[in-house]
Protein backbone atom coordinates (compact mmCIF):
# COMPACT_ATOMS: atom_id res chain seq x y z
CA UNK A 1 0.00 0.00 0.00
CA UNK A 2 1.38 4.07 -1.06
CA UNK A 3 2.36 5.34 2.11
CA UNK A 4 -0.32 7.97 3.75
CA UNK A 5 0.91 11.52 5.32
CA UNK A 6 2.18 11.14 8.45
CA UNK A 7 0.39 13.24 11.22
CA UNK A 8 0.89 16.61 10.88
CA UNK A 9 1.94 18.17 14.02
CA UNK A 10 6.23 18.81 13.64
CA UNK A 11 6.31 20.80 16.53
CA UNK A 12 5.09 17.47 18.91
CA UNK A 13 8.32 16.30 18.75
CA UNK A 14 7.85 14.96 22.35
CA UNK A 15 5.13 13.13 22.12
CA UNK A 16 6.43 11.81 18.58
CA UNK A 17 9.19 10.47 20.61
CA UNK A 18 7.11 9.13 23.22
CA UNK A 19 5.13 7.06 20.81
CA UNK A 20 8.27 5.54 18.46
CA UNK A 21 9.79 4.19 21.79
CA UNK A 22 11.16 0.69 21.02
CA UNK A 23 8.82 -2.30 20.89
CA UNK A 24 11.42 -5.59 20.96
CA UNK A 25 10.54 -8.65 18.57
CA UNK A 26 11.59 -11.97 19.02
CA UNK A 27 10.17 -13.13 16.19
CA UNK A 28 8.60 -11.71 12.80
CA UNK A 29 6.50 -13.58 10.28
CA UNK A 30 5.76 -17.33 8.99
CA UNK A 31 7.25 -18.24 5.70
CA UNK A 32 10.65 -16.82 5.16
CA UNK A 33 9.69 -16.87 0.76
CA UNK A 34 13.29 -16.25 -0.25
CA UNK A 35 14.47 -19.90 1.69
CA UNK A 36 10.95 -21.62 1.14
CA UNK A 37 11.19 -21.80 -2.16
CA UNK A 38 7.42 -20.56 -2.10
CA UNK A 39 6.08 -18.92 -5.66
CA UNK A 40 4.71 -15.29 -5.49
CA UNK A 41 1.66 -14.51 -2.89
CA UNK A 42 -1.72 -15.68 -4.50
CA UNK A 43 -5.03 -15.39 -4.26
CA UNK A 44 -7.55 -17.95 -2.06
CA UNK A 45 -7.34 -20.88 -0.32
CA UNK A 46 -9.03 -21.02 3.44
CA UNK A 47 -6.47 -21.20 7.02
CA UNK A 48 -7.45 -23.34 9.78
CA UNK A 49 -6.66 -22.10 12.72
CA UNK A 50 -6.86 -23.84 15.99
CA UNK A 51 -7.14 -22.29 19.25
CA UNK A 52 -7.56 -23.22 22.83
CA UNK A 53 -10.95 -21.13 24.15
CA UNK A 54 -13.45 -18.79 23.15
CA UNK A 55 -14.53 -15.77 25.17
CA UNK A 56 -17.94 -16.30 24.42
CA UNK A 57 -18.25 -12.67 22.53
CA UNK A 58 -17.41 -11.61 18.91
CA UNK A 59 -17.48 -7.65 19.64
CA UNK A 60 -13.81 -6.22 19.23
CA UNK A 61 -14.34 -3.80 21.34
CA UNK A 62 -15.53 -6.21 24.40
CA UNK A 63 -12.99 -8.91 23.84
CA UNK A 64 -9.92 -9.48 26.13
CA UNK A 65 -8.91 -13.11 25.43
CA UNK A 66 -5.96 -12.99 23.22
CA UNK A 67 -7.45 -16.31 21.29
CA UNK A 68 -10.44 -14.47 20.18
CA UNK A 69 -8.98 -11.68 19.48
CA UNK A 70 -7.12 -13.73 16.92
CA UNK A 71 -10.41 -13.38 14.78
CA UNK A 72 -12.56 -10.83 15.62
CA UNK A 73 -9.19 -8.15 15.36
CA UNK A 74 -10.03 -9.17 11.59
CA UNK A 75 -13.26 -7.68 11.04
CA UNK A 76 -12.40 -4.07 11.84
CA UNK A 77 -10.30 -1.26 11.13
CA UNK A 78 -8.77 0.98 13.72
CA UNK A 79 -7.83 5.15 13.17
CA UNK A 80 -4.00 4.57 13.59
CA UNK A 81 -1.81 1.34 14.13
CA UNK A 82 1.12 0.88 15.57
CA UNK A 83 4.26 -0.27 13.92
CA UNK A 84 5.75 -3.54 16.19
CA UNK A 85 8.92 -3.20 15.05
CA UNK A 86 9.50 0.50 16.19
CA UNK A 87 6.22 1.54 18.08
CA UNK A 88 5.33 3.98 15.67
CA UNK A 89 2.04 5.04 15.00
CA UNK A 90 1.17 5.07 11.42
CA UNK A 91 -1.89 6.36 9.09
CA UNK A 92 -4.96 3.44 8.63
CA UNK A 93 -8.21 4.69 8.66
CA UNK A 94 -7.42 8.54 9.73
CA UNK A 95 -4.84 9.65 6.87
CA UNK A 96 -3.25 11.70 9.12
CA UNK A 97 -3.86 13.78 12.51
CA UNK A 98 -3.15 16.86 14.50
CA UNK A 99 -2.66 17.48 18.36
CA UNK A 100 -2.81 20.34 19.96
CA UNK A 101 -0.11 21.60 22.19
CA UNK A 102 -0.84 20.08 25.61
CA UNK A 103 -2.46 16.89 24.30
CA UNK A 104 -6.42 17.62 24.82
CA UNK A 105 -7.77 17.61 21.60
CA UNK A 106 -6.71 15.18 19.02
CA UNK A 107 -7.87 15.88 15.46
CA UNK A 108 -8.44 12.92 12.84
CA UNK A 109 -8.71 13.58 9.39
CA UNK A 110 -10.55 10.64 7.84
CA UNK A 111 -10.02 8.94 4.26
CA UNK A 112 -12.53 8.82 2.09
CA UNK A 113 -14.44 6.16 0.39
CA UNK A 114 -14.59 3.61 3.23
CA UNK A 115 -17.53 1.50 3.41
CA UNK A 116 -18.69 -1.13 6.14
CA UNK A 117 -20.04 -4.26 5.18
CA UNK A 118 -23.21 -3.13 5.22
CA UNK A 119 -22.38 -0.79 2.66
CA UNK A 120 -22.58 2.26 5.17
CA UNK A 121 -20.00 4.75 5.01
CA UNK A 122 -17.32 6.16 7.30
CA UNK A 123 -17.95 9.59 8.31
CA UNK A 124 -16.93 11.33 11.28
CA UNK A 125 -20.13 10.83 12.80
CA UNK A 126 -19.68 6.98 12.72
CA UNK A 127 -16.88 7.80 14.77
CA UNK A 128 -18.51 10.04 17.38
CA UNK A 129 -21.06 6.85 17.63
CA UNK A 130 -18.77 4.80 18.36
CA UNK A 131 -16.51 6.72 21.23
CA UNK A 132 -19.97 8.35 22.29
CA UNK A 133 -21.50 4.60 22.91
CA UNK A 134 -17.65 3.00 24.62
CA UNK A 135 -18.89 4.26 28.02
CA UNK A 136 -22.00 1.82 27.66
CA UNK A 137 -20.24 -1.16 27.11
CA UNK A 138 -19.94 -2.89 30.56
CA UNK A 139 -18.04 -5.02 32.57
CA UNK A 140 -16.53 -6.41 28.98
CA UNK A 141 -15.60 -3.12 27.80
CA UNK A 142 -13.12 -1.89 30.79
CA UNK A 143 -9.59 -1.66 27.88
CA UNK A 144 -12.32 0.33 25.40
CA UNK A 145 -13.56 2.42 28.53
CA UNK A 146 -9.99 3.06 29.74
CA UNK A 147 -8.80 4.11 26.71
CA UNK A 148 -11.67 7.23 26.63
CA UNK A 149 -11.74 8.11 29.96
CA UNK A 150 -12.04 11.89 30.52
CA UNK A 151 -13.04 12.46 27.21
CA UNK A 152 -14.85 15.89 27.04
CA UNK A 153 -16.41 15.96 24.06
CA UNK A 154 -15.75 14.05 20.73
CA UNK A 155 -17.31 16.27 17.76
CA UNK A 156 -17.59 15.82 13.50
CA UNK A 157 -16.20 18.49 12.70
CA UNK A 158 -17.21 17.54 8.82
CA UNK A 159 -17.78 14.60 7.06
CA UNK A 160 -14.15 13.47 7.15
CA UNK A 161 -13.26 14.86 10.41
CA UNK A 162 -13.33 14.39 13.66
CA UNK A 163 -12.02 16.26 16.72
CA UNK A 164 -11.98 14.05 20.28
CA UNK A 165 -11.27 16.62 23.39
CA UNK A 166 -10.11 15.54 26.96
CA UNK A 167 -11.10 17.30 30.00
CA UNK A 168 -6.99 17.03 30.73
CA UNK A 169 -3.88 16.15 28.87
CA UNK A 170 -3.74 12.64 27.87
CA UNK A 171 -0.45 11.45 25.85
CA UNK A 172 -1.94 7.48 25.39
CA UNK A 173 -4.89 8.45 23.41
CA UNK A 174 -2.84 8.57 20.32
CA UNK A 175 -1.93 4.76 21.25
CA UNK A 176 -5.00 3.56 22.26
CA UNK A 177 -6.87 4.40 18.41
CA UNK A 178 -4.31 1.41 16.88
CA UNK A 179 -6.08 -1.07 19.52
CA UNK A 180 -8.58 -3.68 18.38
CA UNK A 181 -10.50 -2.37 21.54
CA UNK A 182 -11.02 0.92 19.55
CA UNK A 183 -12.12 -0.88 16.18
CA UNK A 184 -14.57 1.37 14.64
CA UNK A 185 -17.89 -0.51 14.10
CA UNK A 186 -21.27 0.76 11.66
CA UNK A 187 -23.59 2.80 12.98
CA UNK A 188 -26.07 -0.02 13.00
CA UNK A 189 -23.58 -2.03 15.41
CA UNK A 190 -23.04 0.79 17.41
CA UNK A 191 -26.80 1.17 18.76
CA UNK A 192 -26.89 -3.02 19.87
CA UNK A 193 -26.85 -3.62 22.98
CA UNK A 194 -23.21 -4.89 24.28
CA UNK A 195 -25.19 -8.47 24.63
CA UNK A 196 -26.35 -8.52 20.68
CA UNK A 197 -23.02 -7.13 19.57
CA UNK A 198 -21.55 -10.14 21.90
CA UNK A 199 -23.52 -12.67 20.27
CA UNK A 200 -24.43 -12.35 16.69
CA UNK A 201 -20.90 -9.81 16.03
CA UNK A 202 -20.31 -6.32 14.69
CA UNK A 203 -20.84 -5.16 10.97
CA UNK A 204 -16.95 -3.80 10.76
CA UNK A 205 -15.04 -2.14 7.52
CA UNK A 206 -12.09 -4.91 7.88
CA UNK A 207 -10.63 -6.90 5.58
CA UNK A 208 -12.87 -10.21 6.62
CA UNK A 209 -16.50 -10.71 7.56
CA UNK A 210 -18.23 -12.62 10.34
CA UNK A 211 -19.85 -15.51 8.45
CA UNK A 212 -20.64 -17.42 11.41
CA UNK A 213 -20.15 -18.18 15.12
CA UNK A 214 -20.42 -20.93 17.22
CA UNK A 215 -19.69 -20.72 20.79
CA UNK A 216 -16.89 -22.68 22.34
CA UNK A 217 -16.90 -23.93 18.87
CA UNK A 218 -15.93 -22.01 15.92
CA UNK A 219 -15.38 -18.88 14.43
CA UNK A 220 -15.40 -18.10 10.30
CA UNK A 221 -14.74 -15.02 8.23
CA UNK A 222 -15.13 -14.46 4.74
CA UNK A 223 -12.89 -11.92 2.38
CA UNK A 224 -14.56 -8.60 2.07
CA UNK A 225 -15.16 -7.90 -1.45
CA UNK A 226 -13.88 -4.75 -2.71
CA UNK A 227 -11.52 -4.27 0.90
CA UNK A 228 -9.48 -1.20 -0.65
CA UNK A 229 -8.34 0.58 2.83
CA UNK A 230 -5.60 -1.21 4.63
CA UNK A 231 -3.30 -0.14 7.19
CA UNK A 232 -0.35 1.70 6.03
CA UNK A 233 2.16 -1.05 7.31
CA UNK A 234 0.69 -3.76 5.05
CA UNK A 235 2.21 -4.74 1.47
CA UNK A 236 -0.63 -5.78 -0.33
CA UNK A 237 -2.93 -3.51 -1.45
CA UNK A 238 -6.89 -4.08 -1.81
CA UNK A 239 -8.28 -7.37 -0.62
CA UNK A 240 -6.71 -10.08 1.41
CA UNK A 241 -5.51 -12.90 -0.46
CA UNK A 242 -7.21 -15.45 1.40
CA UNK A 243 -11.05 -16.41 0.98
CA UNK A 244 -11.83 -18.13 4.41
CA UNK A 245 -10.44 -17.87 7.76
CA UNK A 246 -11.40 -20.52 10.23
CA UNK A 247 -10.96 -20.15 13.77
CA UNK A 248 -11.58 -23.59 15.78
CA UNK A 249 -11.63 -24.04 19.82
CA UNK A 250 -9.34 -27.10 20.37
CA UNK A 251 -8.67 -26.58 24.12
CA UNK A 252 -6.08 -29.12 24.53
CA UNK A 253 -2.95 -28.24 23.73
CA UNK A 254 -1.66 -31.67 22.61
CA UNK A 255 -4.70 -32.22 20.37
CA UNK A 256 -4.33 -28.94 18.73
CA UNK A 257 -0.31 -30.20 17.90
CA UNK A 258 -1.83 -33.31 16.47
CA UNK A 259 -4.06 -31.68 14.29
CA UNK A 260 -1.64 -29.09 12.56
CA UNK A 261 1.07 -32.24 12.19
CA UNK A 262 -1.66 -34.04 10.23
CA UNK A 263 -2.46 -31.57 8.77
CA UNK A 264 -6.00 -31.06 9.66
CA UNK A 265 -5.08 -27.43 10.87
CA UNK A 266 -2.82 -24.62 9.21
CA UNK A 267 -1.80 -22.71 12.40
CA UNK A 268 -2.24 -23.24 16.16
CA UNK A 269 -2.04 -21.13 19.00
CA UNK A 270 -0.73 -20.90 22.53
CA UNK A 271 1.38 -23.89 21.76
CA UNK A 272 2.46 -26.43 25.31
CA UNK A 273 6.39 -26.66 26.25
CA UNK A 274 5.02 -30.24 25.52
CA UNK A 275 4.76 -30.35 21.79
CA UNK A 276 7.81 -27.92 21.19
CA UNK A 277 10.52 -30.29 20.02
CA UNK A 278 7.82 -32.32 17.66
CA UNK A 279 6.49 -29.13 16.11
CA UNK A 280 10.19 -27.19 15.58
CA UNK A 281 11.03 -28.79 12.94
CA UNK A 282 10.24 -30.43 9.18
CA UNK A 283 6.75 -28.35 8.25
CA UNK A 284 6.17 -26.31 10.87
CA UNK A 285 7.67 -22.48 12.07
CA UNK A 286 7.55 -21.77 15.33
CA UNK A 287 6.51 -17.94 16.13
CA UNK A 288 7.58 -15.94 19.71
CA UNK A 289 6.83 -12.74 20.73
CA UNK A 290 7.03 -11.41 24.02
CA UNK A 291 3.52 -9.69 25.07
CA UNK A 292 3.68 -6.03 26.47
CA UNK A 293 1.40 -4.81 28.92
CA UNK A 294 1.02 -6.15 32.25
CA UNK A 295 2.18 -9.75 32.98
CA UNK A 296 0.70 -12.56 34.48
CA UNK A 297 0.42 -12.79 37.40
CA UNK A 298 -2.37 -12.93 40.68
CA UNK A 299 -4.32 -9.71 40.50
CA UNK A 300 -5.16 -8.87 44.14
CA UNK A 301 -8.36 -7.80 46.10
CA UNK A 302 -7.06 -5.82 47.91
CA UNK A 303 -10.12 -4.98 50.04
CA UNK A 304 -10.15 -8.62 51.20
CA UNK A 305 -10.08 -8.86 54.55
CA UNK A 306 -6.66 -11.17 54.69
CA UNK A 307 -5.28 -9.27 51.91
CA UNK A 308 -5.48 -5.55 53.64
CA UNK A 309 -2.38 -6.47 55.17
CA UNK A 310 0.69 -5.45 53.03
CA UNK A 311 2.71 -7.78 54.89
CA UNK A 312 0.57 -11.02 53.85
CA UNK A 313 0.72 -9.55 50.37
CA UNK A 314 4.26 -8.78 50.32
CA UNK A 315 4.96 -13.05 51.65
CA UNK A 316 2.60 -13.81 48.62
CA UNK A 317 4.98 -11.63 46.33
CA UNK A 318 8.34 -12.97 47.97
CA UNK A 319 7.24 -16.35 48.07
CA UNK A 320 7.04 -17.31 44.60
CA UNK A 321 9.60 -18.50 42.82
CA UNK A 322 9.29 -17.23 39.21
CA UNK A 323 12.23 -19.19 37.54
CA UNK A 324 10.95 -22.50 38.58
CA UNK A 325 7.56 -21.40 36.76
CA UNK A 326 8.76 -20.35 33.82
CA UNK A 327 11.55 -22.78 33.27
CA UNK A 328 8.73 -26.08 33.98
CA UNK A 329 5.74 -24.82 32.79
CA UNK A 330 6.15 -22.06 29.94
CA UNK A 331 7.48 -22.31 26.21
CA UNK A 332 11.24 -21.88 25.32
CA UNK A 333 12.27 -18.24 25.91
CA UNK A 334 9.55 -17.44 28.48
CA UNK A 335 10.93 -14.68 30.89
CA UNK A 336 10.06 -14.65 34.90
CA UNK A 337 8.69 -11.50 35.19
CA UNK A 338 10.46 -8.51 36.55
CA UNK A 339 8.54 -5.90 37.04
CA UNK A 340 4.23 -5.40 36.20
CA UNK A 341 5.07 -4.39 33.05
CA UNK A 342 6.55 -7.21 30.80
CA UNK A 343 10.48 -5.58 29.18
CA UNK A 344 8.76 -4.97 26.02
CA UNK A 345 6.77 -2.19 27.04
CA UNK A 346 7.68 1.17 26.80
CA UNK A 347 9.17 2.77 29.80
CA UNK A 348 9.47 -0.63 31.87
CA UNK A 349 11.64 -0.33 34.80
CA UNK A 350 13.84 -3.87 35.99
CA UNK A 351 12.59 -4.61 39.47
CA UNK A 352 13.75 -7.62 39.46
CA UNK A 353 15.12 -7.30 43.04
CA UNK A 354 11.65 -6.58 44.54
CA UNK A 355 10.83 -10.11 42.63
CA UNK A 356 13.20 -12.33 44.01
CA UNK A 357 12.34 -15.52 45.51
CA UNK A 358 12.73 -15.50 49.22
CA UNK A 359 10.74 -18.27 51.36
CA UNK A 360 12.63 -16.70 54.79
CA UNK A 361 11.63 -13.31 53.87
CA UNK A 362 7.98 -14.59 52.95
CA UNK A 363 7.77 -16.44 56.49
CA UNK A 364 9.29 -13.45 58.28
CA UNK A 365 6.69 -11.03 56.97
CA UNK A 366 4.36 -13.68 57.69
CA UNK A 367 5.41 -13.57 61.28
CA UNK A 368 5.23 -10.57 61.74
CA UNK A 369 2.43 -10.03 61.15
CA UNK A 370 1.19 -12.35 63.73
CA UNK A 371 0.47 -15.67 61.44
CA UNK A 372 2.15 -18.88 63.33
CA UNK A 373 2.28 -21.98 61.55
CA UNK A 374 -0.11 -24.96 62.93
CA UNK A 375 0.66 -28.78 63.04
CA UNK A 376 -0.27 -29.29 59.55
CA UNK A 377 1.98 -26.48 58.79
CA UNK A 378 -0.58 -23.81 57.76
CA UNK A 379 -0.49 -20.68 59.33
CA UNK A 380 -3.11 -19.30 61.13
CA UNK A 381 -4.35 -16.07 63.36
CA UNK A 382 -7.03 -15.42 66.04
CA UNK A 383 -8.40 -19.35 65.30
CA UNK A 384 -9.09 -18.60 61.20
CA UNK A 385 -6.05 -20.11 59.12
CA UNK A 386 -4.68 -18.66 56.15
CA UNK A 387 -6.57 -19.72 53.42
CA UNK A 388 -6.84 -18.12 50.07
CA UNK A 389 -8.73 -19.20 46.65
CA UNK A 390 -6.80 -17.75 43.23
CA UNK A 391 -9.22 -17.40 40.51
CA UNK A 392 -8.43 -19.06 37.42
CA UNK A 393 -9.94 -19.50 33.57
CA UNK A 394 -8.66 -21.85 31.25
CA UNK A 395 -7.37 -19.23 28.62
CA UNK A 396 -4.14 -21.04 28.19
CA UNK A 397 -3.09 -24.65 28.90
CA UNK A 398 -0.04 -22.96 30.99
CA UNK A 399 -2.63 -21.54 33.57
CA UNK A 400 -3.45 -24.84 35.49
CA UNK A 401 0.01 -25.79 35.88
CA UNK A 402 1.55 -22.47 36.69
CA UNK A 403 -1.27 -22.06 39.04
CA UNK A 404 -0.33 -25.94 40.97
CA UNK A 405 3.29 -24.51 41.48
CA UNK A 406 1.91 -21.43 43.00
CA UNK A 407 0.02 -23.26 44.94
CA UNK A 408 2.81 -25.40 46.18
CA UNK A 409 5.28 -22.51 46.58
CA UNK A 410 2.61 -20.54 49.09
CA UNK A 411 1.95 -24.06 51.32
CA UNK A 412 5.51 -24.08 51.59
CA UNK A 413 5.57 -20.61 53.47
CA UNK A 414 2.04 -21.71 55.40
CA UNK A 415 -0.50 -20.19 52.78
CA UNK A 416 -2.87 -22.63 51.82
CA UNK A 417 -4.52 -21.92 48.12
CA UNK A 418 -7.58 -23.22 47.13
CA UNK A 419 -8.11 -23.25 43.08
CA UNK A 420 -11.16 -22.03 41.34
CA UNK A 421 -11.50 -22.13 38.04
CA UNK A 422 -14.51 -20.42 36.24
CA UNK A 423 -15.18 -20.33 31.98
CA UNK A 424 -13.69 -17.77 30.49
CA UNK A 425 -16.60 -15.70 29.74
CA UNK A 426 -16.54 -15.19 33.38
CA UNK A 427 -13.85 -13.29 33.75
CA UNK A 428 -14.76 -9.36 33.32
CA UNK A 429 -18.05 -10.30 35.55
CA UNK A 430 -15.87 -11.77 38.17
CA UNK A 431 -13.34 -8.81 37.98
CA UNK A 432 -16.76 -6.76 38.32
CA UNK A 433 -18.36 -8.34 40.80
CA UNK A 434 -15.56 -8.51 43.37
CA UNK A 435 -15.69 -12.13 44.27
CA UNK A 436 -12.22 -13.43 44.21
CA UNK A 437 -9.69 -13.56 46.59
CA UNK A 438 -6.19 -13.37 43.49
CA UNK A 439 -6.90 -13.61 40.06
CA UNK A 440 -4.65 -14.65 37.25
CA UNK A 441 -4.69 -12.71 34.83
CA UNK A 442 -2.49 -10.33 32.30
CA UNK A 443 -3.47 -7.50 29.86
CA UNK A 444 -1.69 -6.39 26.86
CA UNK A 445 -0.83 -3.45 25.25
CA UNK A 446 2.13 -1.37 24.22
CA UNK A 447 1.84 1.34 25.98
CA UNK A 448 2.73 1.74 30.08
CA UNK A 449 -0.58 3.76 30.18
CA UNK A 450 -2.37 0.33 31.45
CA UNK A 451 -0.85 0.41 34.42
CA UNK A 452 -3.93 3.40 35.11
CA UNK A 453 -6.56 1.04 33.40
CA UNK A 454 -6.01 -1.79 35.67
CA UNK A 455 -4.86 0.09 38.84
CA UNK A 456 -6.15 3.49 39.14
CA UNK A 457 -8.62 4.17 42.06
CA UNK A 458 -10.30 6.39 39.42
CA UNK A 459 -11.00 4.16 36.87
CA UNK A 460 -13.02 0.81 37.55
CA UNK A 461 -10.60 -0.15 40.14
CA UNK A 462 -11.55 -4.00 39.78
CA UNK A 463 -8.72 -4.95 42.13
CA UNK A 464 -9.86 -2.58 44.93
CA UNK A 465 -6.81 -1.23 45.88
CA UNK A 466 -7.20 2.40 48.31
CA UNK A 467 -6.25 5.41 47.24
CA UNK A 468 -2.63 6.18 47.44
CA UNK A 469 0.16 8.45 45.87
CA UNK A 470 -0.31 5.35 42.68
CA UNK A 471 -3.17 7.70 41.55
CA UNK A 472 -1.30 10.55 41.36
CA UNK A 473 1.49 9.51 39.33
CA UNK A 474 -0.59 7.07 37.17
CA UNK A 475 -2.69 9.97 36.32
CA UNK A 476 0.37 11.90 35.50
CA UNK A 477 2.09 9.87 33.23
CA UNK A 478 -1.14 10.11 31.10
CA UNK A 479 -0.75 14.14 31.27
CA UNK A 480 2.42 14.87 30.77
CA UNK A 481 3.98 15.80 27.62
CA UNK A 482 6.95 15.70 28.92
CA UNK A 483 8.71 12.31 27.97
CA UNK A 484 11.18 11.95 30.43
CA UNK A 485 8.92 13.62 32.82
CA UNK A 486 6.53 10.41 32.05
CA UNK A 487 8.90 8.22 32.05
CA UNK A 488 9.52 8.89 35.90
CA UNK A 489 6.17 8.83 36.86
CA UNK A 490 5.79 5.10 35.05
CA UNK A 491 9.04 4.47 36.84
CA UNK A 492 7.62 5.41 40.54
CA UNK A 493 4.14 3.71 39.66
CA UNK A 494 5.73 0.14 38.71
CA UNK A 495 7.82 0.81 41.72
CA UNK A 496 4.72 1.73 44.08
CA UNK A 497 2.90 -1.30 43.01
CA UNK A 498 5.52 -3.93 43.32
CA UNK A 499 6.90 -2.50 46.77
CA UNK A 500 2.88 -2.53 48.09
CA UNK A 501 2.26 -6.27 46.03
CA UNK A 502 -0.61 -4.08 45.32
CA UNK A 503 -0.26 -7.12 42.13
CA UNK A 504 1.88 -10.30 42.34
CA UNK A 505 3.56 -10.36 38.52
CA UNK A 506 4.67 -14.28 38.13
CA UNK A 507 5.62 -14.17 34.10
CA UNK A 508 5.86 -12.27 30.97
CA UNK A 509 3.30 -13.46 28.32
CA UNK A 510 4.93 -14.67 25.39
CA UNK A 511 2.58 -15.67 22.35
CA UNK A 512 3.68 -18.79 20.91
CA UNK A 513 2.15 -20.07 17.56
CA UNK A 514 2.86 -23.01 15.35
CA UNK A 515 2.67 -22.68 11.71
CA UNK A 516 2.29 -24.54 8.71
CA UNK A 517 5.47 -23.85 6.50
CA UNK A 518 3.08 -23.48 3.32
CA UNK A 519 1.23 -20.26 5.15
CA UNK A 520 3.14 -17.15 3.90
CA UNK A 521 3.20 -13.90 5.82
CA UNK A 522 1.25 -14.40 9.37
CA UNK A 523 2.56 -11.71 11.31
CA UNK A 524 2.49 -10.13 14.69
CA UNK A 525 1.08 -6.73 15.28
CA UNK A 526 2.35 -4.71 18.35
CA UNK A 527 0.25 -6.30 21.01
CA UNK A 528 1.55 -10.10 19.41
CA UNK A 529 -2.01 -10.58 17.97
CA UNK A 530 -1.83 -11.74 14.31
CA UNK A 531 -3.04 -9.30 11.36
CA UNK A 532 -4.41 -11.76 8.55
CA UNK A 533 -4.26 -9.19 5.59
CA UNK A 534 -0.75 -10.26 4.34
CA UNK A 535 -1.19 -13.76 5.04
CA UNK A 536 -1.67 -16.74 2.02
CA UNK A 537 -1.10 -20.01 1.56
CA UNK A 538 0.74 -21.77 -1.27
Amino acid sequence: MNALPAFRAPRWAPLAALLTTSVLLTACGSGDDSSSGSSRPKSGGTLTFAVGSDAGCVDPQQVGSNESIYSVRQTVDSLTDQDPRTGKIVPWLAKSWDINADATEFTFHLRSGVTFSDGSRLTAQVVKDNFDAVPKLGALGVLAQGYLSGVKSTTAVDPLTVKVTFKEPNAQFIQATSTHSLGIESSASVKKTPQQKCSDGVIGSGPFVLKQYVQNQSITLARRTGYDWGSSLWSKQGEAYLDKLIFKVVPEAGVRAGSLQSGQVDAISSVGKANEAALGGGQVTLLRRANPGVVFGLGVNNSRPLLKDVKVRQAILAAIDRKQITDTVFPTGTQPATSVLAHTTPDYTDLSSGLAFDAAKAKSALEAAGWKAGSDGIRAKDGKKLSLTISWFPNAATNQPALELVQQQLKAVGIDVVLKQGQVSQFATTLQGGDFDLVWSNVTRSDPDILRTSFSTQLANFYRLPATSLDAALSGQAATTDTAKREQLVDEAQKLIVQNAYNVPVVELQTQLAVSKKVHSLDFDSGSRIQLHDTWIG
